[in-house]
C-alpha cells in the first residue's frame, strides 16, 4: 500500500465512533502540525522487511519494518491492545489451545485501565508492543505532544509489564511517517512495525471476512487485527487452522525478525 490514510478518514467520523478502543479522544492536547496526514503521500519507509536486528544511531529514527523476508514459514499475527478483559482471556485461550504466539501492540490507556489484560499477555509467552497512549491521529500532533503519546505509553509499560517492548506501532496509519519515525527512535526504539496484511476486523465485518482477508498472509507477512472485537474471536479458529494447513507459524514479532 502506497497511500497513507488514516482509519477515521477511510470510514468517516460517524463509522469511527463505533471502533471498539481505535479512535478514543487524545489525552496530550491535539496540535496539528504543518504537515498534516496526506491521503496521497507515499509513505517513508526506511527498511520494509529485515531478517537480522537493525542498529540504529541512538536517539536517531526508527526504521520501519513492514515483513520478513527470511523465507521462513512464519508470520506474525499483531493485535491492538484494547478493549474488554473478557476478550482478551479468549483470545489468549485459543492461541494457547494452538500453540501459537502474537504480539499486541497495547494503547497506554488500557494499560492503566485494564493491567491485567497486559500481565495475561506477557504470562502467556506472547509479546508486548508500544502503540501510544490514547491511539490518535498521531501525524497531527505538534512534535512535543507526539512524543509524549509514545513516551507515556512506554512507561505505563514499563510500569505494568515490566518491558517498554521491543516494537513501536503508529496510530492510525498502516505506514510511519518520518516524524513518527524520528518521535519513535527518540523515545527508544530502533523499529516500528508496520505490517503488509490488513485483517479488518476493526471495521466488524463479521467472522468470515475477517478471515478471508486475512488469509493474504504469506511467509513473513505481519497480520493487523485487533483485541476488543468479539468477530476477531469469532474469526481467529479459521484463521489459525487455515495457516496450519499452509504449514505457517505464528510467531511473535521478534521471532519472525529474528
Amino acid at each position: 500500500m502506497t497511500r497513507r490514510i488514516s482509519r477515521r478518514a477511510a470510514l468517516g467520523i460517524a463509522a469511527t465512533t463505533a471502533l471498539a478502543g481505535c479512535a478514543g479522544p487524545p489525552t496530550a492536547a491535539p496540535s496539528p502540525s504543518a504537515t498534516t496526514r496526506s491521503t496521497t503521500t507515499t509513505p517513508p519507509v526506511t527498511t520494509t522487511t529485515a531478517t537480522t536486528t537493525t542498529t540504529v544511531a541512538p536517539g536517531g529514527p526508527a526504521v520501519e519494518v513492514v515483513r520478513a523476508s527470511s523465507g521462513r514459514p512464519e508470520v506474525a499475527l499483531t493485535f491492538h491492545g484494547d478493549g474488554p478483559l473478557e476478550i482478551t482471556r479468549q483470545v489468549l485461550a485459543l492461541l494457547a489451545k494452538n500453540n501459537a504466539k502474537i504480539t499486541v501492540f497495547a494503547v497506554g490507556t488500557w494499560l492503566t485501565s485494564t493491567p491485567d489484560g497486559a500481565r495475561m499477555v506477557r504470562d502467556g509467552g506472547h509479546e508486548l508492543g508500544n502503540h501510544t497512549w490514547s491511539h490518535p491521529d498521531l501525524e497531527r500532533y505538534q512534535p512535543g505532544p507526539m512524543l509524549t503519546e509514545i513516551e507515556r505509553c512506554r512507561d505505563a509499560l514499563s510500569t505494568v509489564a515490566g518491558t517498554p517492548g521491543v516494537f513501536f506501532r503508529q496510530s492510525q496509519g498502516q505506514h510511519a511517517t518520518a516524524r513518527e519515525l524520528a518521535a519513535a527512535g527518540t523515545a527508544g526504539y530502533a523499529r516500528t512495525l508496520s505490517y503488509d496484511v490488513d485483517s479488518l476486523d476493526w471495521t466488524d465485518p463479521g467472522a468470515a471476512a475477517i478471515r478471508r482477508a486475512a488469509g493474504a498472509a504469506k511467509a513473513g507477512s505481519v497480520v493487523s487485527m485487533h483485541l476488543g472485537h468479539p468477530g476477531t474471536v469469532q474469526a481467529l479458529p479459521g484463521i489459525l487452522t487455515d495457516l496450519a494447513a499452509r504449514g505457517l507459524t505464528p510467531v511473535t514479532a521478534a521471532e519472525l525478525l529474528r
